[in-house]
Formats: C-alpha cells, sequence, structure tokens
C-alpha cells in the first residue's frame, strides 16, 4: 500500500483489508505478532423526502402519505465503514507467512427498548500463507474481489453517503447501488500473485449460491463463482495512482432446472497530485442485478420460479462515478462526487407497466477533517435520485455529520 495514502483512507482500507503495512495495537505472543485494529464511527442524519412514487429498488427515501412528518427520517447510526474490531495474527514459518484474521462489526443504532438487541456482523474469518516471490493464498471469509476498489476509492467510505435511511439499520449505502455494485462477503479461495513494481492480480472462487434472491441450497449449483482483477500501483515525487480492472462470472441455479448465467467486468483509476485526487470508475454486466449481486437481475426472481418460467429473461446492468477531492492546507479534504446505477428492462418487459427502478443517481459533497492523527470529523450532503421505467421519480436529501476513529 503507498505510503503516502492519508491516514484515514489506510486505516478504512486496513479494516477491509487486514493489511499488517498498516498495523493498528501491536502485541507480541511467542512466534506470533498480534494486531489489534479497527475504528468506531457514529453519524448523525437528517433525510427530507420529496416524493412517493413506486420504484421497485430505488434507494431514495419516499414520503409516506399522512403522516405529519412523513416526508422525514432523523437518526443516529453507523456510517458505510461499520465500526470494526479485529484481530490478525501473523508469523513465519518454514520459509512460509502465515496469518489469521477474525473480525466482527458492531453498530451504534438500536432502535429497541433496552438498546442492546442488535447483533454484530461478522465479516471476516480467514488464513493466508505465502511469500512475496510466489504471491499468498487466502481461504474463508473476506471481501469479494470485483468491485472491492469501487467502495475502497469512495470517500463516502468515511462518511454515510446516500440512502442514510432509518435509525435502526446496521450500516448506511455510501456508494452502493448508486455507482457501484456491493462487492460483497464471501468464503473464498484466492490466490494474488506477488507484486511486480506495482502489477498485482488476484484471482478466486467464491461460494457458488451468493446472488441475491438465490434461495436454492449449494448443492444446485454446478460450479463456484468465479471473481478476479488485475491493478497497477505507481508512484513517483507528489504524483500517485493506480488503476485496476476486473471481471466475475456465477452460475445461477434455480427451481425446475432453470439457471442463468451472471457476468460482468469493471475499470477504474484513482489519480493523486498536489492534493488533488481524481477517481474514475465504470462497470458493466448482465444477470447481475443493481446494488447487491442478483438483486433485480432477471424478469422472475430465482427463488420462485417453476416449470413455466423456466426461461428466464436476464437484465442488463451497467454505471460508474466520478469524484474529485482536494486537501486544503488545513488538511481538511473537501469533495465532490457523481455516480449512477442503471438496470434496463428484459427483453420481454414494457416500459408503460414497468415500476422497477431504472436508474439509481446520486450526488454527494462532503468534507473529513482530521481533528487528531486517528480522529476525522465528517460532514456530507447526498442527494439520490431514483426513476423507474415509466418515468416516474423520486428524490430524497439527506445531511450528516459525525466522526470516525481508527486504531
Amino acid at each position: 500500500m503507498n505510503k503516502n495514502i492519508k491516514l484515514a483512507v489506510a486505516g478504512a482500507v486496513l479494516a477491509l483489508s487486514a493489511s499488517a503495512a498498516n498495523a493498528g495495537i501491536i502485541i507480541p505472543a511467542g512466534d506470533w505478532t498480534l494486531d489489534i485494529n479497527g475504528n468506531v464511527n457514529a453519524f448523525a442524519s437528517y433525510t427530507h423526502s420529496k416524493d412517493s412514487n413506486v420504484v421497485s429498488g430505488g434507494l431514495a427515501s419516499t414520503r409516506t402519505q399522512g403522516d405529519q412528518n412523513g416526508d422525514k427520517q432523523i437518526g443516529i447510526n453507523t456510517g458505510l465503514l461499520p465500526s470494526w474490531l479485529g484481530f490478525t495474527g501473523t508469523t513465519r514459518q518454514n520459509d512460509v507467512d502465515v496469518s489469521f484474521t477474525i473480525s466482527m462489526q458492531p453498530n451504534v443504532s438500536d432502535n429497541s427498548s433496552t438498546g442492546d438487541q442488535a447483533a454484530p456482523l461478522f465479516r471476516q474469518s480467514f488464513l493466508t500463507f505465502g511469500d512475496k516471490s510466489w504471491g499468498s493464498i487466502k481461504l474463508g471469509k473476506d471481501i469479494g474481489i470485483f468491485a472491492s476498489d469501487a467502495i475502497l476509492n469512495d470517500m463516502t467510505l468515511l462518511g454515510v453517503g446516500g440512502a442514510a435511511g432509518l435509525s435502526g439499520t446496521a450500516t448506511t449505502l455510501g456508494g452502493i447501488g448508486s455507482g457501484y455494485l456491493y462487492a460483497g462477503w464471501k468464503g473464498q479461495f484466492t490466490y494474488t500473485t506477488p507484486n511486480f513494481n506495482g502489477l498485482q492480480a488476484s484471482v478466486g472462487i467464491t461460494n457458488p449460491n451468493q446472488v441475491a434472491n438465490n434461495n436454492v441450497i449449494a448443492q444446485r449449483q454446478d460450479r463456484f463463482g468465479l471473481e478476479a482483477k488485475a491493478s497497477y500501483a505507481f508512484a513517483q515525487d507528489n504524483f500517485s495512482g493506480k488503476v485496476w480492472v476486473g471481471g466475475l462470472t456465477y452460475d445461477v441455479a434455480t427451481a425446475a432446472a432453470a439457471s442463468y448465467t451472471a457476468t460482468a467486468g469493471d475499470i477504474g483509476a484513482n489519480l493523486n497530485a498536489n492534493g488533488l485526487g481524481l477517481t474514475g470508475y465504470y462497470y458493466s454486466g448482465s444477470g447481475i442485478g443493481t446494488t447487491t449481486f442478483g438483486n433485480g437481475a432477471t424478469d422472475t426472481a430465482p427463488g420462485v420460479l417453476t416449470a413455466a418460467t423456466a426461461n428466464t429473461n436476464k437484465r442488463d446492468s451497467d454505471g460508474g462515478y466520478v469524484q474529485l477531492t482536494y486537501v486544503t492546507p488545513i488538511k481538511t479534504k473537501v469533495g465532490v462526487a457523481y455516480g449512477v446505477s442503471n438496470l434496463d428492462m428484459a427483453v420481454n418487459e414494457v416500459a408503460a407497466a414497468n415500476t422497477n427502478v431504472k436508474s439509481n443517481e446520486r450526488w454527494t459533497i462532503g468534507a473529513y477533517h482530521p481533528l487528531t492523527k486517528h480522529l476525522n470529523l465528517v460532514a456530507e450532503f447526498n442527494q439520490i435520485t431514483s426513476e423507474n421505467h415509466r418515468g416516474q421519480t423520486n428524490e430524497s436529501n439527506t445531511y450528516s455529520a459525525g466522526g470516525i476513529l481508527f486504531f
């Protein structure tokens, strides 16, 4: 990881990738070195909803008719990045680097009367082994390969982003569903090559049935999912950056012998020079849906297909985001971003009768200030516009402020 990455972003990347290069609290323990790392964050948000149209799969919050506060939502929530407590142990044995990572993600918001009923998430449990001469192998559960760079380069990773939602939800969405798909957390066997002067690649097999709405058990799958990416990172003087490409393919097995193949590809770049940062990202796919893998991917939900609907039709989707940031002389990073995720109709669908989401569009303006080495204060404005295929739209605006502390 480039040493000139700002501490806050490095902490976020650490939480998601458990990189030993950005250590938290280090404890020597015999042959092992234990790294305790994570973050704590909380944000107050206010969302104003302007419309009440039906947009299935839309991310914009809608008005509730007949409620005097039906156009307002407020809450105190964890942001896009969940609060995190991770444990990583590393050692070198028989000329092999060995490590394990286990983490849990407790949340801030719990609307129960006692305030202690929200169970923590468990998103990481994996081991790795390898050597810089031949690469490394990861076995277990970690963030997916495809689209992971899109979320790691999103400035709202340190904040809230779009579709803040009601108090009580686990995390907010950031730019998920309005610029990129959610990479998700997946059981995987992944091989990563050595770093060849900034050039590196990863390829892995993943749990086969990790597609939204696919409630068919794994034994109906005839192959694993496959995800891969390649990247090139560089740095010279005050100029640094990274470019990447990736792809995935899943065979989605369904009822009554129906099935389809979901495929996607993406490309992105992040460039930084003299305090300016520019990120661009684009993805396209067939049968992958929008927001999360498989969500709205076909004209019939995979889990309820019957023999009569065995010839399901896939929907195409694409999207991306552009983001411009600047680190001011007082170290505050300010940024503006635009993102959109589009979901086309299947070949047999008619726009006049289709209230499914056509697009989720987002504008973000944010300020991120490092109050201390580890603590960042954050303020954001996010606007989400969701449109269905009839041309009806919903729009909501979210204002949020809070802080995130890494250790």
